[in-house]
């Protein structure tokens, strides 16, 4: 039968988040209820409360998530009750034509829960990234949940759920950051930071982070970034030319989103090179660049989504590195909080202060 729970819920546009009740129905054909044991407390998330991603109030917060499988409603064969998983926003469709054409990550069709979770009086819920996962329990599609290593820290899995996937991916998946390679990271918060990890992983032989804040430079080097560049004291672009020999960097990540620091990384890379660009930008900014450089300066501009991950891929593999000592996933988590403090949680994001505060239950 239906379960009530509690979930953090943006009621309006900018309005501070609310702990509600939150009716959580059976799961029906092809989904799965997930008993909530971390989530990460991301951008997005605050993307929503600010009415940045769509104006389909209220929501249910909270996407980057783990936690131990319920129930499942009828067909489902892919996970059980009692499995140990990461939520993930592309459940693969396997039939449309990226999926035909063997690129699942691309996948045009990701599944989402049918039926809506709702408030007591039945107002439904609109689920951050189709998981709500600032919630107890959550109704997922199956393919939402991905199985791994039950021995890792639900605090450390759930980040895999988006941000630190998403900046680990745009280096090792859309950068193709290679051996060898120069990078340079522009934006070192979570998802940049992540992004450094990713290109060190890699075998990059020189990271460099930007930033305007020394202490995310700070925490870039602790995960790996060989020199910093603060972009407020110089000029970012000459910065990473005078750090690659004059030339720029083989492959730039720009991890903010913004017309301005796209420009940098435009600029800062070499002839041939690679930018990505994982930062997630609103709906009203516009680029200009001239197009004679576009083409002059050749390589790739090319945009990261979720890091061009394939959950059933990338999550175990990450997890297993992880538990390996290889890839210290819990350098990301500066805080636990409980599910009262996402607002506050929101404000320290905001001031900088975190590279990513988790909501443990």
């Amino acid at each position: 039968m239906p379960q009530q729970v509690r979930g953090v819920v943006a009621r309006a546009k900018g309005e501070p988040v609310s702990l509600e009740t939150v009716v959580v129905p059976d799961p029906g054909p092809g989904e799965a209820v997930v008993r909530v044991q971390a989530c990460g407390v991301c951008h997005t998330d605050l993307h929503y409360r600010e009415g940045g991603i769509n104006d389909d109030f209220p929501f249910l917060l909270g996407h980057e998530a783990a936690g131990v499988v319920e129930e499942v409603g009828e067909g489902v064969t892919e996970v059980a009750p009692g499995d140990f998983v990461i939520l993930n926003w592309r459940a693969v469709c396997g039939r449309c034509r990226a999926c035909r054409r063997g690129r699942p990550w691309y996948c045009f069709d990701t599944a989402n829960a049918r039926q809506r979770m709702t408030l007591l009086d039945g107002t439904e819920l609109a689920p951050a990234l189709g998981i709500g996962a600032f919630a107890d329990k959550t109704l997922v599609a199956a393919g939402q949940c991905t199985k791994v290593d039950p021995t890792v820290s639900p605090a450390v899995a759930g980040l895999l759920g988006c941000g630190v996937m998403a900046g680990l991916g745009a280096a090792l998946n859309t950068g193709a950051v290679g051996r060898g390679d120069s990078v340079a990271v522009i934006g070192c918060g979570g998802v940049g930071g992540a992004a450094v990890m990713g290109s060190r992983l890699a075998g990059a032989a020189r990271v460099i982070a930007v930033d305007v804040d020394d202490r995310k430079l700070e925490s870039a080097r602790r995960l790996g970034a060989t020199h910093t560049v603060n972009s407020r004291q110089q000029d970012a672009v000459e910065a990473v030319r005078e750090l690659t020999g004059g030339f720029g960097a083989d492959v730039v990540i720009e991890a903010v989103g913004r017309p301005e620091t796209y420009e940098q990384a435009f600029y800062a890379r070499d002839l041939a090179g690679t930018v990505v660009l994982v930062g997630v930008p609103t709906p009203e900014m516009r680029l200009e660049l001239p197009l004679l450089d576009v083409f002059g300066r050749g390589g790739a501009l090319k945009s990261s989504w979720y890091g061009d991950c394939l959950p059933s891929r990338d999550f175990p593999m990450l997890v297993d590195l992880h538990l390996q000592g290889r890839l210290d996933l819990g350098a990301f988590v500066s805080e636990t909080v409980p599910l009262d403090a996402v607002e506050e949680a929101f404000a320290r994001m905001q001031r900088g202060e975190v590279l990513r505060s988790v909501v443990q239950f």
